[in-house]
């Protein structure tokens, strides 16, 4: 599952379950394009980086707040000559909280971040990947997809809205050698994880580590996983392995998610 050779774009790659998969990716011979809003984060994530191999590693900033920023800094990007072979689309999700209580703008701004800024990346490679001979991009979204969570309303409804965008995507661009795919975490250790956490705890009588505890034991496996394992996942959907898998929903999550 080599990727050597490979330009790989990964966004929201400072911390969890993006700086796991630039991690991985390195390792196995690509050269990494990391994006965040942090610049500093960004210096350090890309420092740590394998370069054995002769990798050749960019940072992009850009905020997913402002997407005609993105656009513009993503124009020059490929102007300068920077044709990617593999885009991972991942973003921090919005808040938690009831869908009833949530403002209208709070759905606005959640899809402008996710669909519409996955967009605009997958329209600025396209035509590079397509140049190329193929392609892989890979959407991180949740297991919400296929099981709505509770007290995550807007979430849910904007990461529903980005599979059905992918799953389109993926029966237009097959043709073409590009795959579309989607990795479903459930309960992974990063901060996102602990903010909600956090934030339940916070409206209960539990510390934060009991709800921790409790999410573990919503899984078959009664733990929560690794970035690094929803890593291992991304990485084989971005290799040659994985040539003909296209239009799919993959959950990483112990096996949490009730529907098939």
């Amino acid at each position: 599952m080599e990727l050597k050779g490979k330009l790989a774009v990964v966004c929201g790659s400072t911390q969890g379950i993006g700086f796991a998969t630039a991690k991985l990716m390195a390792e196995r011979g690509a050269s990494l394009v990391l994006i965040a809003r942090n610049e500093e984060r960004l210096e350090k994530a890309v420092q740590s980086l394998d370069s054995s191999e002769g990798q050749q590693h960019q940072v992009l900033v850009a905020d997913f707040t402002n997407p005609q920023d993105l656009k513009s800094k993503l124009a020059d990007f490929v102007e300068a000559g920077n044709n990617p072979d593999i885009l991972v689309n991942n973003t921090g999700g919005p808040k938690g909280g009831l869908i009833i209580d949530a403002e209208t703008s709070e759905f606005i701004d959640t899809f402008n971040q996710h669909l519409i800024c996955n967009h605009i990346l997958v329209q600025a490679f396209y035509p590079g990947m397509k140049n190329k001979g193929g392609g892989k991009i890979i959407n991180v979204i949740s297991t919400s997809v296929k099981q709505p969570l509770n007290g995550l309303g807007v979430s849910n409804t904007i990461r529903g809205a980005v599979a059905s965008w992918s799953k389109t995507l993926a029966n237009e661009l097959g043709q073409f050698n590009i795959t579309v795919n989607n990795v479903l975490p459930g309960a992974t250790n990063t901060g996102r994880l602990n903010s909600i956490a956090a934030s339940k705890a916070g409206k209960t009588n539990q510390s934060a580590d009991e709800v921790l505890s409790d999410m573990a034991k919503q899984s078959p496996m009664q733990r929560i996983a690794e970035p690094e394992e929803v890593a291992e996942a991304i990485a084989f959907l971005a290799s040659d392995r994985a040539s003909y898998i296209n239009g799919i929903n993959v959950p990483v999550d112990g096996g949490r998610t009730k529907s098939l």
